[in-house]
């Protein structure tokens, strides 16, 4: 019987979201195939952690162009993206943890473009002055990564409702990304005029 190699990497990213220290022993059983047909498809971890790698990059680059990057207010697209990021959000959170991806010369080039989309998008914020300038793009967008991983892991260990997945990161993320009067880049505001005093 054939196997479905795309079955086997959503099975394996499904575990490995639970449990990241899963034997390839766990992930040939969760798939429903034996180790044999696991190591025929993925020569080790190393192989199939480099196959979810790419599945997670076609997700984030499914979700960035779904979120429509470019089209209104630039908070709103950082709704969007949320949103639409947030199924493949506990394989992104995995993969956060494989420091051999990011390491090195051999990183992925797909992260990088995904690095550079979302960086564009906090830029286009901070040109419309919807976003604070003495946040960086390469911050917010790190700050971004990291909330949607701790947010996978408290929804998948049961600390969040996964229905509020979307609103709490937005929320934090905007909370400290959205440009106020009183922070740095921000217009000054006029001082009031003092008012006469009544002579008595």
């Amino acid at each position: 019987m054939a196997v479905d190699r795309e079955h086997v990497l959503r099975s394996a990213a499904a575990l490995l979201t639970r449990k990241s220290t899963a034997t390839m022993d766990e992930v040939a059983k969760a798939a429903g195939i034996s180790r044999a047909t696991l190591h025929r498809h993925f020569a080790g971890r190393d192989a199939l952690v480099r196959a979810l790698e790419a599945l997670g990059i076609a997700e984030c680059e499914a979700a960035l162009d779904a979120a429509a990057l470019a089209e209104g207010p630039a908070r709103e697209a950082v709704h969007r993206l949320v949103r639409e990021i947030e199924p493949a959000a506990g394989l992104l959170a995995f993969l956060y943890t494989e420091n051999q991806l990011f390491e090195g010369e051999e990183r992925h080039e797909g992260w990088a473009r995904i690095d550079d989309r979302v960086a564009d998008l906090f830029k286009r914020g901070q040109a419309a002055g919807e976003f604070r300038i003495d946040l960086t793009p390469a911050w917010l967008t790190e700050a971004l990564y990291g909330l949607l991983a701790s947010g996978a892991w408290a929804v998948s260990e049961g600390r969040v409702a996964a229905n509020d997945f979307t609103f709490m990161i937005v929320e934090l993320l905007l909370g400290g990304a959205l440009r106020h009067p009183e922070q740095p880049g921000s217009p000054v505001r006029p001082e009031r005029p003092a008012q006469p005093r009544e002579e008595s």
